[in-house]
Formats: C-alpha cells, sequence, structure tokens
C-alpha cells in the first residue's frame, strides 16, 4: 500500500486527485452500508437517495473547485461558461430534486426510519465527502500540503501504538480502551521531530512545492515555478541568549542564529495538531462502531478493516491543513483567472472590446512589445467585435 501511494504521487497530480475521489466514495460506501444494514423496514430507496445526494455534492465541490483554480480555461470556453456562470444555482436545483425525492418517499410507519437515514445521510456527507474534498485543494495549491499531514498522521499513529505497546499503563480514553496516556504523549514527541525533517525534506522539490498548473505533470516533469512562496527559504533566526548560553557549554561553540524556513514552523504546527486533535477523528469513529456495535466498518484491507478505520482522523486533518494554509500560508495575489473572470462576468462586450483596446494601446507604447501580443490581441478584438 505504502508503495502504490508513492507510485501514484509520482504519476501525476491527476491520479493523486483520483485516489482521494476514490477513497472518499468507498469510505463513503462504508459509512452508508453501516445505517443501511440496521435500518428497520423496506428502505430500498435509502441507497438511491444517498448515491444521487454524493453525486450532486461532489458536482458542487468539484464544480467550485475548477471554477476557482482554472479560471482562465473555463471562462473562455463557450461550452464551460454556461456551467461556470450557474454553477451554484445548478448544484442548488439537483439538491431540491433529491429533497423532493426523499419526501415523496416518506411512508406511514417508517417516519422516523427514514428521518434517521436522511439525517445519516447527510452526516456522511459533511464528515467524510465535504472534509475530503478539501484535501483535493491541498493537492492543487502544492502536493506537499497533502504528503506532509498524511504522513504526520499516520506516524503519530504508529508511534503511539509503539510506545503504548511498550510502556502504556494509564488508559488515555474510555472509547479506546486501548489507548493510552504514554502512547499519546510518546507519539507526539516523536511526530514533532518527524514533521520538522520530513518538511526540510519535502521543501526542496518544486513538484511538491508549486501550486498546481498542468494537472498531467508528474515527478519527473519540468515542474518550477514563480514567484515561489518565501515560507519554503530559510532566513536567519537569532537564537535567545539561554539557547546560546546552553549550547556553548555543551559544545564549546558560540552560535547566535540559526537558519529556518518559515515553512519548518509550520509543519511542526500541522505536527501538533496531527498529535492532539487528529486522534479525536479516530475516537468518533469508535464510538459509531460501538453505537452499531461492530469491529470495523468494512473488510477491504485485511488485518486493518475498512478504509474508514483507516482515514478516520486523515479527514478532519485535511480540513485542517487546508484552513491553516488558507489563513497563514498562502499568497493571495491577482491572477489572469480572476481579472479574466471579472471582465467576462461583469463587462459588457462593448466594454470588453474597449478594455482591449485600451490595453493593445498601453503595450504598443511600451519598447518591448512582441509581435506575438498584438497577434492575439488583434484576433481576440475582431472576436470580440463579432459578438456585439
Amino acid at each position: 500500500m505504502i508503495a502504490s501511494f508513492f507510485v501514484i504521487l509520482a504519476s501525476g497530480y491527476i491520479w493523486s486527485i483520483v485516489m482521494v475521489m476514490i477513497i472518499t466514495v468507498l469510505v463513503y460506501r462504508e459509512v452508508i452500508q453501516i445505517a443501511h444494514y440496521s435500518a428497520k423496514g423496506n428502505l430500498s430507496w435509502f441507497k438511491t437517495m444517498s448515491w444521487y445526494f454524493l453525486i450532486a455534492t461532489e458536482y458542487f465541490l468539484y464544480g467550485e473547485s475548477i471554477i476557482y483554480y482554472f479560471k482562465e480555461k473555463v471562462m473562455v470556453d463557450a461550452f464551460l461558461l454556461p456551467f461556470a456562470t450557474h454553477h451554484r444555482f445548478i448544484s442548488f436545483t439537483l439538491y431540491v430534486i433529491g429533497f423532493v425525492f426523499f419526501v415523496m418517499n416518506l411512508k406511514k410507519g417508517q417516519y422516523r426510519s427514514q428521518m434517521s437515514q436522511f439525517g445519516w445521510t447527510h452526516m456522511a456527507i459533511f464528515l467524510i465527502v465535504f472534509q475530503a474534498h478539501f484535501i483535493v485543494d491541498n493537492i492543487l495549491e502544492g502536493l506537499i500540503w497533502f504528503v506532509l499531514p498524511a504522513a504526520l498522521v499516520v506516524c503519530n499513529d504508529i508511534f503511539a501504538y509503539v510506545c503504548g505497546f511498550f510502556w502504556g499503563r494509564t488508559p488515555l480514553i474510555q472509547l479506546s480502551p486501548k489507548k493510552t496516556v504514554e502512547g499519546f504523549v510518546g507519539g507526539m514527541i516523536i511526530t514533532l521531530v518527524f514533521g520538522f525533517l520530513l518538511t526540510t525534506v519535502l521543501m526542496r522539490f518544486d513538484y511538491m512545492t508549486c501550486p498546481v498548473q498542468d494537472l498531467g505533470a508528474s515527478a519527473w516533469s519540468n515542474v518550477s515555478c514563480e514567484p515561489k512562496n518565501p515560507v519554503f527559504y530559510a532566513v536567519p533566526w537569532e537564537l535567545p541568549s539561554l539557547i546560546r548560553y546552553i549550547i556553548k557549554y555543551l559544545f564549546m561553540t558560540d552560535i547566535t542564529e540559526v537558519w529556518i524556513a518559515p515553512v519548518q514552523l509550520h509543519g511542526i504546527v500541522m505536527a501538533c495538531f496531527a498529535s492532539l486533535i487528529a486522534p479525536f477523528g479516530g475516537f468518533f469513529a469508535s464510538a459509531v462502531k460501538r453505537a452499531f456495535k461492530i469491529k470495523d466498518f468494512g473488510h477491504s484491507i485485511p488485518g486493518h478493516g475498512g478504509l474508514t478505520d483507516r482515514m478516520d482522523c486523515q479527514f478532519l486533518m485535511g480540513l485542517f491543513a487546508y484552513m491553516y494554509y488558507q489563513s497563514f500560508i498562502k499568497m493571495y495575489n491577482v491572477s489572469v483567472g480572476s481579472i479574466l473572470a471579472l471582465v467576462i462576468n461583469n463587462l459588457s462586450a462593448k466594454e470588453q472590446v474597449e478594455l482591449l483596446e485600451s490595453l493593445q494601446t498601453y503595450l504598443a507604447n511600451q519598447d518591448q512589445l512582441a509581435s506575438q501580443i498584438e497577434n492575439v490581441l488583434s484576433k481576440a478584438q475582431h472576436l470580440l467585435s463579432g459578438t456585439i
């Protein structure tokens, strides 16, 4: 499984996204099946409704991402433009159709069970599909924001088990009797070190750090990005006097500063979340299994149970990585796609031609105007003139 994961990562961005989508669907299927088997009465419509809501949700979420990350391609395509312009209304219409389908299938004597299934479907969509979608957005922002959080969870899971096996004495939480305080603390310490070291390695590769421009690119493609996010460049950090004294006392050398890239510190923050908060996703999954009196969510992975048993912490971690990246790391610059979307959605065809003429005049007054730019602008002006 680990080898397959690395092969998929190296094969290209699109295959990493497909992998996440497949895992999402399989986990959703496992969760829905648990509720279906425990339901009372004839609920043959329940699976149909569950899969319909999944498709409608995926259409909304991935449509949002495609429009946001690939504006410059979507907004100039005559076929895709109407779907992009009315995407949210189309998504809402799809949801309303499913809602009406559910109400029309309400049957006397089964209201309580049917309402329970309806709520279960929406809980699965929110906790699985929505959270997993943010993992896809992390991939589009740069593979490092997908690989790093996922690896931190795996590291914490492994070493919490190892430390608990050898030194565990104190129970941590009633939901998981085998979890111990010693394993929790030991796993956290090792995960913090691992997070710093893994970030140091990943930040050296443009394939990992660059936002996705070409979905077909792979590890063997010449991936590069300029300007690169400054968090990946090491900067000097002055050491506190106490730390300098300790280093001088122990190693007989005076070190006043160290070079650390900000992303390495961000990696430590993510390691803290992977150690302290992400395990609660696993505790929640344990509560679900106890509620339905089952040992595992499935049997798709021999010796491990279902995919849900392995992904219970990953979805929460992926959502945190997305929120953290958007809040503290991402550079918000004006892009060609955002300007293009603004022009197409807010200016008439006549105003677009006027804007194009003004831009052409500006470029013509520059010393380094390329003939290729002039030809492109002339063709675009002719095309827009024909639409007025």
